[in-house]
């Protein structure tokens, strides 16, 4: 698999856009994820993007989109937050990316007022469309677990339940392994997700709170992980995900740290291209 790292790192530092390209490729990834929204995007940001990627050589594996409102109960907002997907996915196509990873969010009033299993529905249906949207770009939506009990997606069997009740083939999972951790998620797991997972997400934590730290400086036990998911056999990439750098003054060597410590692990297991 390639290396590859979500340039959010660079710009939570403060960085320009180019100077995170340029240090991404300089570091020695392999790949970038996009964390940009198209709607805040202006055309000279958006043409930037792509001018410097292929001015390095870096190529554009992934975009990262958040929208909670696919899960809303308003049907207005649920309109929107699909036809900003659609925009996610047509600058996708446009850089000629994988996937959009998306990140849905969580139940609302703590499952208490909308029955769970109306804003899971609503999810499945919004889902399914933007999948079937992805497939004639010839793209796909990888969905992100998060360990968050509300989450709606946030341990293996609500993953399976989900990519089955979407029921398309555009549609598949994203694994974050520090998630996984986090959610008490047992490497053996990720079995289950053979044929299903297009992206991961590589990051450490302290074992109780979400973290996005360089491996090392956390808890996880990353070679178990890392190993099912050799066994995967994904095409694709290993994008590690930094934010909030506690030292934004020295991001590089933060950024840097991170691509060591993950080469040594993935070329440990065979994974590394």
């Amino acid at each position: 698999m390639k290396l590859g790292l979500i340039n959010s790192a660079w710009a939570q530092a403060g960085c320009d856009t180019a100077f995170g390209i340029r240090m991404t490729k300089e570091i020695g990834f392999d790949t970038i994820d996009i964390f940009a929204d198209p709607l805040d995007l202006d055309v000279r940001e958006r043409c930037l993007i792509r001018r410097e990627c292929e001015r390095v050589g870096l190529p554009i594996v992934s975009l990262a989109c958040v929208a909670v409102g696919l899960l809303d109960f308003n049907p207005s907002v649920q309109r929107f937050h699909l036809e900003r997907c659609r925009r996610y996915l047509d600058l996708a196509y446009e850089y000629e990316a994988k996937n959009l990873l998306l990140v849905l969010g969580e139940y609302i009033w703590e499952r208490q007022v909308i029955a769970p299993a109306e804003q899971w529905q609503t999810g499945v249906r919004n889902v399914r469309e933007l999948g079937k949207y992805a497939a004639d770009l010839g793209l796909q939506i990888a969905l992100e677990l998060e360990p968050f009990k509300l989450s709606l997606i946030n341990n293996v069997d609500t993953m399976l339940r989900f990519l089955h009740d979407v029921a398309h083939p555009a549609v598949r999972a994203n694994i974050d392994i520090s998630h996984l951790h986090l959610s008490g998620t047992a490497a053996e797991e990720l079995q289950r997700l053979k044929g299903l997972a297009t992206h991961v997400h590589l990051s450490d934590c302290d074992g109780k709170v979400h973290g996005d730290l360089p491996p090392g400086r956390g808890v996880v036990a990353f070679l178990p992980y890392l190993r099912e998911i050799k066994n995967l056999a994904i095409d694709g990439a290993i994008s590690i995900e930094l934010e909030y750098s506690p030292q934004p003054e020295r991001i590089v060597d933060w950024v840097r740290e991170a691509y060591e410590a993950t080469d040594r692990l993935m070329r440990q297991v065979g994974l590394r291209d």
